[in-house]
């Protein structure tokens, strides 16, 4: 058997590196994923917005929920926060039938959108483009009980980075780091083929 020379070995090395190394991505844009987990329905939010496009509204204070009948989602603190309200988003004005309903528990940053009137709430003095996370959870919920539709609803305001804000009813599907492990599999099957070559 063959022993696979040295300089091959160097290039497919920097191969698998420049793989990993192009697929690293920016922060991504801010998405809540809205899932069904035991008995409860789960919310987790996390990402970031960027506020170039949107008008600044005002101040007001807000708690985490649901009212899908007008497109409202705030997820995070269950007890009232006040946050920045911006204007100027565009996307789907419902995403069910469902009308108030308060999470159980919820922590993080509160965010929230508004779809039925283009709104984007934000912490108290966000700096746009900074990382958020949060979750809320409605004790002994369904989609159904809560009147949501499953589905993927997407609001934006630009074409610019993390200028849209991402709500997934259900499965998420699968992330986008999928993309890295299937290029660095291709890779060492790649290398594993051609060892299995030069071994001849």
């Amino acid at each position: 058997m063959k022993a696979l020379p040295k300089k091959l070995l160097r290039l497919t090395l920097f191969g698998i590196a420049g793989t990993s190394l192009f697929s690293v991505r920016p922060a991504q844009a801010y998405t809540v994923t809205l899932e069904q987990v035991g008995s409860n329905v789960v919310a987790n939010g996390s990402g970031a917005i960027n506020l170039t496009g949107l008008t600044f509204h005002g101040l007001t204070d807000a708690r985490s929920g649901v009212v899908a009948i007008i497109g409202e989602l705030n997820t995070g603190p269950t007890t009232r926060v006040t946050v920045d309200v911006y204007s100027g988003a565009f996307g789907p004005t419902s995403f069910g039938s469902g009308d108030v309903f308060f999470a159980d528990t919820g922590s993080g940053d509160l965010v929230g959108i508004f779809g039925f009137a283009g709104l984007i709430i934000v912490p108290f003095n966000y700096v746009s483009g900074a990382a958020l996370s949060d979750s809320m959870t409605f004790n002994n919920a369904t989609f159904a009980s809560l009147g949501v539709t499953p589905g993927t609803y997407v609001w934006r305001w630009g074409v610019g980075a993390n200028q849209n804000f991402t709500l997934h009813i259900g499965a998420a599907g699968v992330p986008d780091g999928g993309s890295t492990v299937s290029l660095l599999g291709c890779a060492l099957l790649g290398l594993a083929a051609l060892r299995r070559k030069l071994s001849c």
